[in-house]
């Protein structure tokens, strides 16, 4: 089991919704990985749902460069959709 790939585990809870990551697994594919992240994280038929992905697929960014990676949106006012106005029958925004 040591040699299985480490799977990162994201489950939709309900249509509509985004996938969440809730944890990661190791498994020896990815059919593995969604079987077992079936019976670890779902267990009360809470997901609609389950993404896998093998955790060396996955390129992250570095939180200590925050500044020079997000600052420049600060001044695109259009990226920032503070200003609408949505009306309460609007779910899941």
């Amino acid at each position: 089991m040591k040699d299985w790939p480490l799977f990162e585990i994201f489950i939709r809870s309900k249509n509509g919704l985004n996938h969440k990551h809730v944890g990661s697994l190791h498994a020896a594919d990815a059919t593995m990985a969604i079987q077992n992240a079936r019976d670890v994280y779902t267990r009360r038929n809470e997901g609609v749902s389950i993404w896998v992905v093998e955790s060396k697929m996955i390129t992250a960014s570095d939180p200590a460069e925050k500044e020079s990676l997000f600052e420049p949106a600060e001044d695109k006012i259009y990226r920032h959709p503070t200003f609408y106005v949505l009306p309460d029958e609007l779910k899941h925004m």
